[in-house]
C-alpha cells in the first residue's frame, strides 16, 4: 500500500476512473447487444446513431482503441445496410 499522501490520492483516483470506465464500457456493450438482437429494421436505424455515438465517446476517452471503435461501427453499419 502507498505511504505518501499523493500516492494514496492517485490510488483513489485510479479506482474511481476504473469504475467509471467499466461502467461506460459495459453500458455500450449492452447497447450493441440489444441493437444486434433487435429484428425490427426501423428500430435498428433509430438506435444506430446513439450506439455509434457511445462507441465514439469510448474511443475519445481512451477506453477502447480507435481502430476497435472503427471496426465496431463498420460492422454495425454493414448490418444496417444489409437489413435495409
Amino acid at each position: 500500500m502507498a505511504n505518501h499522501s499523493a500516492t494514496k490520492k492517485d490510488v483513489r483516483q485510479a479506482a474511481k476512473r476504473r469504475d467509471r470506465n467499466r461502467y461506460y464500457g459495459k453500458t455500450t456493450r449492452n447497447a450493441i447487444r440489444e441493437l444486434k438482437a433487435g429484428a425490427d429494421t426501423k428500430a435498428y436505424t433509430e438506435q444506430l446513431p446513439d450506439v455509434l455515438s457511445m462507441i465514439d465517446k469510448l474511443a475519445k476517452r481512451g477506453i477502447i482503441h480507435k481502430n476497435k471503435a472503427a471496426n465496431l461501427k463498420s460492422k454495425l453499419a454493414k448490418k444496417a445496410s444489409a437489413t435495409a
